[in-house]
Formats: structure tokens, C-alpha cells, sequence
């Protein structure tokens, strides 16, 4: 079975409203037609060559993927070039090519990403928005259950993500309850944490100096790395698709970290 793009687009937009995303993003269409059916999607967290090419061998006709492989104008599209030869290969094997970006971060991975802490009390981190559903924003903040330390909680992102390991700044015996998130990279965001009165604040991308630099604010810091807490587009996505777009079939990304750590 299949379905019209459009009416597809339209699904994935009522669930990530465009008009959410920051101003400097590039969610939505970003190649193909509107009017194309579609009957087979590739889920992956970026459209790297890896991710394009497993898409056209198995007969894909979209991609729908979590960060924007274009963010900025190009002036050429031409096969040697690395990009170039992913959207090449993409227009020529007729792949639609989608990606929900920080629209997908105030609708849904916030939460989702809460969820896996079982944070209560939240609020939005930044970005805050009123909505049909409530407050919405980038990241959240909330509180633990129980206190616990540094150590324990790192364990526990550890264990909710599913990650070989994570990075800590701070003093592993020191006891938390309030907690701040952000998936991705959320550097830059420790006024928003102190705002929030957050002990620790967990996200990806974060250098040697912001780390220390957080500590002196006493801040503790979390470093997940940013795929670490964004993988968990893929499944959510697949499973959205399921229960609401039945008619199309699924294939997902092996979601595998990109580096690997000796």
C-alpha cells in the first residue's frame, strides 16, 4: 500500500509543527515532490552515505531523517562533491527526503527523553511556547524520584540510553534531584540551567572549558554525546509510523554511534 507525500508531510507536521523550529533551521521537504506516493520509509537519525545508499538497496522512496543534511544555500550539486553525491542519489532513485529537526525537539524529544528518566515536575528548558498540549520548549527540566549522586545518575542515563559510556563534570559523590536536559548539543544553555535551579544539567557537545566552566557555576554536567540522547528519534519514529501510517512500510537505520572509543 501507499501514500500521497503530501499526506504524509501533513501527518509528520501536525506531530512537529514547522513554525516551531528555530529560525536558523532547515526542517521539511528538502528534496523531492509533494505529489509523490510513497510506500516504503528510511528512518535515520542523519542522511549520511551510509544511511542514502542502505535507503535506495532496499527500495525506499523517502528518508526521513532528525537533522537537516542541508542547512545552508549550495551553489552546485555535483557528484564529486560528498553532498552533492548523496542528493544526486537521491533525486535519481526518486527518494523524497524529509527531516524534523528542532520543530521534532519542542514537540517531542524533550518529553521522550524525559520520559526515559522519569523526570516529574517539567518544565521546558528554553524556547518556551504555549501550545494545545501545554508548555513546549527546547530541553526540559523536572526532578528525580529520589536523590541521587552524580555516579548513580550518570548510571542511569547511561542505562536509559543505551550507551557504552557517558562523560561527567563534577564531583561524583555529589547528591542531585533537580535535573535539566537537553538532546543534542546544549552548549551555551547554562543560564537557562541556573534559571531553572538544576544541579546538573545533561546534554552532548561539551568541550574541555564549558564543562569546568559549569562546575564553577556549580553546575554538574552530564556529557551523553548528541547522539547518545538524539538516537531515540529512530525508534520513536518507527513506532509513530506504525500506529499511524500503517499502509507504509518501516526500515531503520542501524543507529550506531558514529566514532567509537578505545
Amino acid at each position: 500500500m501507499k501514500m500521497q507525500s503530501r499526506d504524509l508531510i501533513k501527518k509528520l507536521e501536525k506531530l512537529a509543527p514547522p513554525e516551531y523550529a528555530e529560525s536558523w533551521d532547515n526542517p521539511g521537504l528538502l528534496v523531492g515532490s509533494a505529489d509523490r506516493e510513497v510506500h516504503k520509509v528510511y528512518i535515520a537519525l542523519d542522511a549520511d552515505g551510509g544511511a542514502v545508499e542502505k535507503a535506495v538497496q532496499c527500495g525506499c522512496d523517502m528518508i526521513l531523517t532528525h537533522h537537516p543534511l542541508l542547512f545552508s544555500a549550495i551553489k552546485s550539486i555535483r557528484d564529486e562533491d560528498f553532498i552533492g553525491h548523496r542528493l544526486m542519489m537521491m533525486i535519481e532513485n526518486k527518494i523524497n527526503y524529509f527531516a524534523m529537526h528542532t520543530n521534532f525537539d519542542v514537540a517531542v524529544m524533550a518529553d521522550i527523553a524525559a520520559d526515559r528518566l522519569g523526570l516529574k515536575n517539567r518544565m521546558p528548558l528554553a524556547m518556551v511556547r504555549e501550545t494545545e498540549s501545554g508548555l513546549k520548549g527546547i530541553g526540559s527540566s523536572g526532578t528525580l524520584d529520589d536523590e541521587l549522586t552524580l555516579a548513580e545518575l550518570a548510571a542511569l542515563v547511561r542505562k536509559a540510553f543505551d550507551l557504552p559510556q557517558v562523560r561527567c563534570y563534577g564531583d561524583p559523590e555529589t547528591t542531585v534531584r533537580k535535573i535539566s536536559m537537553c538532546p543534542g548539543s546544549g552548549k551555551g544553555m547554562d543560564a537557562d540551567v541556573l534559571k531553572a535551579g538544576s544541579q546538573v544539567f545533561i546534554t552532548g557537545d561539551v568541550d574541555h572549558h564549558y564543562g569546568i566552566d559549569c562546575v564553577e557555576k556549580e553546575i554538574c554536567v552530564i556529557d551523553a554525546g548528541h547522539h547518545g540522547l538524539e538516537h531515540i528519534f529512530v525508534p520513536y519514529m518507527e513506532q509513530w509510523l506504525k500506529e499511524n501510517c500503517p499502509e507504509i512500510e518501516t526500515v531503520t537505520d542501524d543507529n550506531q554511534s558514529p566514532f567509537f572509543v578505545i
